[in-house]
């Protein structure tokens, strides 16, 4: 039976490699195959064996990575060790998480095993001097957005240009009556309980994030409120992990003390409902940001880092943007409010903007309609098929 290990470092990476291993299915070669390795609960379901939890890897940020980094370094000696040993795969399928990742690759590359990964890092915007390590470690780089192919054809690097999954998972045309009736069907709610105007609240997916920036958020939600009086609005979470619902259901609580005339829901996952109902988003950046613009929403994007992770990052940074709408699209369509910006009235002002200007929502939606078109692929099966081609390639290689 052939063997294919995969690390996916964070729940974004889950939600990535889910459709590959479900498209391996498909394939008559790799029907059979042998998942394991790391990953959440979206490849679990699709059969990986997952045999390290994803949590230990789900960090962001220099200052929150060296916190942990004992615990990442344990893990991947071990990893290492298994896969050199008698869990030696037939291909390694490296899904994002690059600085985890890539020394996987490395190792297991100089032993003679095929590495394949998913998701570029992000070498067009910061730290391009990876790119060597990555020639030395990938065999194959599958790239999700469409120029980085150039970038590896001019290192010298093998590269294909996948698409991403997320844009063949959404719709081309969002329903948000269809959404909203979801979520009053999944909250328990009379029908025509969400009439309004619905401001959909992504604070992130990390423990960190919902530390440095959802109380801002939940501030900005009051702020937001209070600028509208008068009118309806319904500000709708999505819990991206299970342990993350205390401490939002923590701030719900301190919210409602100080305002407790404001609409806030709060639904396990559900993410994509969530977003395709909403009027305008307000959003931790990060791969949600894509997912937004994918259901066409006006957004302002925020962050906050602690200040040394900041100047680090800064540093080593190239452009001037950092939210994936911005990034494809090659200048601010939407606001970015970061670190210092990142306040209560400024992340209000710029929520009021898009919700008073319909038709710059409307020239919003023409970007992201064709930047759907491009991102759309069948990027699992394009994955797997890379798979089942290098395990097929392998056959001839001696083994150790």
């Amino acid at each position: 039976m052939p063997k294919l290990a995969c690390v996916a470092g964070e729940p974004s990476g889950d939600l990535l490699a889910a459709p590959v291993l479900s498209a391996l299915k498909q394939i008559p070669d790799t029907a059979n195959l042998e998942v394991y390795g790391i990953g959440g609960p979206r490849m679990q379901a699709e059969g990986l064996r997952s045999d390290w939890p994803i949590e230990t890897l789900s960090v962001r940020g220099y200052v929150e990575a060296i916190k942990q980094l004992p615990a990442i370094l344990k893990l991947r000696k071990e990893l290492i060790a298994t896969l050199l040993g008698e869990g030696r795969p037939d291909v390694y399928l490296g899904i994002d998480a690059p600085d985890f990742n890539l020394a996987v690759e490395l190792a297991l590359r100089q032993a003679g095993i095929p590495t394949l990964h998913l998701v570029s890092p992000s070498i067009w915007a910061w730290r391009a001097g990876r790119i060597k390590k990555i020639g030395q470690a990938v065999e194959k780089m599958l790239c999700i957005f469409p120029f980085e192919l150039e970038i590896y054809e001019r290192a010298g690097i093998n590269a294909a240009y996948v698409g991403h999954p997320l844009a063949s998972d959404i719709p081309l045309e969002p329903n948000p009556s269809e959404a909203k009736r979801k979520i009053e069907s999944i909250l328990h709610l009379s029908h025509g309980s969400l009439n309004g105007t619905i401001v959909s609240v992504l604070p992130g997916s990390r423990g960190s994030e919902i530390e440095l920036i959802a109380p801002i958020f939940f501030e900005a939600m009051a702020e937001l409120s209070s600028r509208m009086k008068g009118q309806t609005l319904h500000f709708l979470i999505p819990i991206a992990t299970p342990r993350l619902r205390a401490p939002l259901e923590n701030l719900k609580k301190q919210a409602l003390e100080k305002n407790p005339e404001l609409h806030i829901e709060l639904l396990d996952g559900e993410a994509d409902i969530v977003l395709e109902a909403a009027d305008v988003v307000l959003i931790a950046s990060g791969t949600a940001t894509l997912q937004a613009a994918l259901w066409k929403k006006p957004m302002v994007i925020s962050y906050k880092v602690p200040w040394l992770t900041a100047q680090i990052m800064k540093r080593q940074g190239y452009l001037p943007y950092v939210g994936l709408p911005n990034i494809l699209c090659g200048e601010f369509v939407v606001p970015e409010l970061l670190q210092d910006d990142a306040t209560p009235a400024k992340l209000a002002d710029a929520l009021l903007d898009w919700l008073n200007s319909p038709s710059k929502v409307n020239q919003l939606k023409s970007r992201f309609e064709q930047m759907h078109q491009t991102l759309r692929r069948p990027t699992g099966l394009l994955v797997a098929q890379a798979v089942a081609q290098t395990i097929e390639a392998g056959k001839g290689r001696a083994k150790p």
